[in-house]
Parts: structure tokens; C-alpha cells; sequence
């Protein structure tokens, strides 16, 4: 038996590759909040296309962006697994415990919030990737990058929509309860719970939760209210 599937076999191999992937998610997370910074820019979307641009034709990024894809999807197999495994160990007829104060909400709902959050990444891959890979997307002329795809007017359309901009803002809401418990449980998984530096980890795994999402969610909301297209 191979050492890989020596290690999807076994629920601390599962558990390992789970704080992998999942940090690799969390440090994708920072670069697309990054990124969508450029939609508050006051340039009718001018910086945000040409950085779209520049992500989708840079070799480069684009082998990072099926890294991505692989890493999504990884992280739900091996969750799923894991869920599967730990049912499959609780013995028959066991008495229901009472959730202990010391485990967050978060922790406790982790595979409700994490098929959540799948189905939002679907909904928008679906919206915005698939977009601008196969669908309509009008196009605008600058004068120095020439004529690249107006992704910016795709997001427009899309948040000048109440139900989308606050299905957004939900989802960035279990989001970032998703992140509160993956964040410290990926670190604890790699070894890296110590006393010394536990309360910094803790700190910034917890404003990391709050304010990317809140970062995320600001975007819709800007745009419904200060660049919808309707209005």
C-alpha cells in the first residue's frame, strides 16, 4: 500500500490532509479579497478588468487557480470521509450527550456550514467563472491594454440583483463561522498548538474570520447601493 493511500486511509492522514487543503483555501481567500478591493475603486471597473485580465491569461496563476480546484475539492472528499468515519465509529443506541460549553456553535455544525459554503462557491463559479470562460460578456476598449472582457459590468448585473447581493452577504456570514473553528482546528491538526504562540494563532485565525467575510460582503453591498446599474 502506497503512502498516499496509506493516508487517505487513516483518519489522521485524512485529518492532515483536511488542515492542508484548508489552508491553502485560506491563503487563496486573501488574494481574492485583494483582488475584489479593486471594485471600490472609482474607475468604472478599468483596474478590476485589466487585473482580470492578467489573472486569467497569466500561466502562472492559472496553474495556481487548478491547484485551487483540485484543493476544493479534496478538502470536501476527505471531509466527507471523515464524517462518514466518525459515525461509523459512535456505538449503536449511544445516549444523546448534551454539546459541552467549551465547543463552539461553529465546531459543532462544521459539516452544515461547509456544505453551505460549497453550495455558494458553486452558485458563484457558476455566475462569474463560468461567465467569463463560456458566456456572453460584453466587451471595453482601453487605450494602453486594448479590448479585454468588462467582468466588472458581470458584477454589476449580478448585485444590482436584492436576492443575489443578499444571498452574498448570508453566505459570507457562514463563511466566516466556517473559518472561526478551520482556522485554529487546521493549525492544532499540523502540530503547532503551544503555549508560547496558541493566543496569537487563536487572535488572528478569529479577526481573520471577521474581517475577510466582512471585507467580501462589503462588495455587494456597495455596489447595490452606490453603483447598481438600475439605479
Amino acid at each position: 500500500m502506497s503512502w498516499l493511500t496509506q493516508t487517505f486511509s487513516s483518519s489522521i492522514g485524512r485529518k492532515f490532509l483536511t488542515a492542508i487543503t484548508g489552508l491553502f483555501l485560506i491563503f487563496f481567500l486573501v488574494g481574492h479579497v485583494t483582488g475584489n478591493l479593486l471594485l471600490f475603486k472609482p474607475d468604472e471597473g478599468r483596474a478590476f478588468n485589466e487585473y482580470t485580465q492578467f489573472m486569467t491569461g497569466n500561466l502562472g496563476i492559472m496553474i495556481v487557480r487548478y491547484l485551487l480546484y483540485a484543493a476544493i475539492l479534496a478538502h470536501v472528499i476527505i471531509t466527507v470521509l471523515l464524517g462518514i468515519h466518525n459515525r461509523k465509529a459512535r456505538p449503536v443506541g449511544y445516549t444523546k450527550q448534551v454539546p459541552s460549553p467549551h465547543v463552539s456553535w461553529s465546531s459543532r455544525n462544521m459539516g452544515i456550514l461547509g456544505t453551505l459554503v460549497l453550495v455558494f462557491i458553486v452558485i458563484h463559479m457558476a455566475n462569474f467563472w463560468y461567465s467569463l470562460k463560456w458566456g456572453v460578456v460584453p466587451t471595453v476598449n482601453y487605450a494602453e491594454a486594448g479590448e479585454i472582457k468588462n467582468l466588472y459590468h458581470v458584477v454589476q448585473s449580478s448585485f444590482s440583483e436584492l436576492w443575489y447581493t443578499a444571498l452574498y452577504v448570508v453566505m459570507m456570514v457562514f463563511l466566516a463561522f466556517h473559518l472561526m473553528h478551520g482556522f485554529q482546528s487546521a493549525f492544532q491538526t499540523l502540530g503547532l498548538r503551544h503555549k508560547k504562540y496558541w493566543p496569537i494563532i487563536r487572535s488572528v485565525g478569529f479577526w481573520f474570520s471577521i474581517i475577510v467575510p466582512f471585507i467580501f460582503a462589503l462588495m455587494p453591498l456597495y455596489i447595490y447601493f452606490f453603483r447598481n446599474i438600475n439605479h
